[in-house]
């Protein structure tokens, strides 16, 4: 489905820095248009493509995770891990939709044929009240669900990769005791 090894390394440690990026930048990016309509006019088509990029990323990064689960020693944090990372895509997918309906929204709505049309569509070309609440709402939702998520994914990583790992902290080599 993907890579799984990049030059010899693992893909998905390096996977993972796309999927940290791009989630949360595409979560903000969505609340920013659906909020001002001089970002979304701005945004425009970069919208949905950076969503459609962000939810490329998840399938990506969790295949090459899995590859790397069955070349590691198995441990409860890392199957935790494991199983939250396959709850990130639902998510992704939801930036999408989202996206991609608030960009077509606002499209139509700057089409001259579109304006009056059914009372979702002020005089202005922007989408009625009504319409833009309910945009600002799911995409705070949406948003804020596929931020968490990759945060708690990370923090599961995280602790699988060092909890499970023979750490030894640091000596501090300046003390006197």
């Amino acid at each position: 489905m993907g890579p799984t090894q990049i030059n010899g390394i693992p893909a998905h440690p390096l996977l993972v820095h796309l999927v940290v990026v791009l989630v949360p930048l595409t979560a903000l990016a969505l609340v920013a248009c659906a909020l001002w309509p001089p970002v979304m006019r701005r945004f425009g088509l970069a919208l949905p493509a950076l969503a459609l990029v962000s939810m490329i990323a998840v399938p990506l990064t969790t295949h090459a995770g899995e590859w790397l689960e069955e070349h590691v020693k198995e441990n409860a944090l890392l199957e935790r891990h494991t199983e939250m990372g396959d709850e990130l895509l639902p998510w992704a997918v939801g930036l999408f939709i989202v996206a991609t309906a608030l960009w077509w929204t606002y499209r139509r709505a700057a089409a001259p044929s579109a304006a009056g049309t059914n009372g979702q569509v002020g005089v202005s070309g922007k989408p009625g009240m009504p319409l833009r609440i309910a945009a600002v709402v799911l995409s705070l939702v949406v948003a804020a669900g596929a931020v968490v998520q990759v945060y708690r994914i990370g923090d599961s990583g995280a602790k699988a990769t060092w909890k499970a790992a023979v750490f030894t902290p640091p000596v501090d080599r300046n003390s006197n005791a």
